[in-house]
């Protein structure tokens, strides 16, 4: 059972502390949404579970062990879309499933991936000439179409209309239906509808 733990976490930025004594316990089928103005620390927090970033105090754990992004089990349980995340500019978005499924040896419907992503009628068209809605939508699924127990989003929404937010509560919505624990930091509103906890990192400066 994948758990996502946080006791006494704290981070500091030179001497100013980001955010200091939180504790969360997000069970699988569970999501928390990390909220607070720009500098507040979600990236931050999001880097902590991903095991990018070491704490100034407390500890972290995924499933009961320290996460390090570096250790290829983990690799394969985590699925991220953090700022630094991008795409092959020059691999259409079927092919970039088509990877995909090959990295992670499953079977992918691919046609019907596209086609919930409302990006069927761009399939065969390069990622780098897609706009920046649509290279969001398939961020989004090269992030949520692979196997995982956990995933980590921030800021999912940028660059996506109202429809895709709309698509994006959905998909966050069907990943703990399946009992994945999701880490999220946004600045819309819809998205607090899907949580289960909600951790503003102002208050925790």
């Amino acid at each position: 059972m994948t758990e996502v733990v946080a006791d006494g976490l704290g981070v500091r930025a030179g001497d100013v502390w980001l955010f200091r004594g939180i504790d969360e316990h997000v069970r699988p089928g569970e999501c928390l949404v990390l909220t607070g103005p720009n500098g507040s620390g979600k990236s931050t927090f999001l880097n902590l579970v991903h095991g990018t970033q070491e704490p100034a105090e407390g500890r972290v754990t995924v499933g009961g062990e320290r996460p390090d992004e570096r250790d290829r089990a983990f690799r394969r349980r985590v699925s991220v879309l953090l700022d630094d995340s991008d795409f092959f500019a020059e691999l259409t978005p079927a092919q970039h499933l088509e990877l995909l499924a090959g990295s992670f040896d499953v079977d992918l419907d691919i046609d019907a991936l596209l086609t919930d992503a409302a990006l069927d009628d761009r399939a065969g068209v390069a990622a780098g000439s897609l706009s920046a809605g649509q290279r969001r939508r398939l961020l989004l699924l090269g992030a949520t179409a692979r196997p995982f127990d956990v995933l980590l989003l921030d800021e999912p929404e940028r660059a996506l209309d109202a429809d895709g937010r709309q698509w994006l509560t959905e998909l966050i919505t069907r990943a703990t239906g399946d009992g994945a624990v999701i880490v999220l930091a946004t600045h819309h509103p819809l998205l607090l509808d899907a949580a289960d906890h909600v951790l503003d990192l102002a208050a925790a400066s």
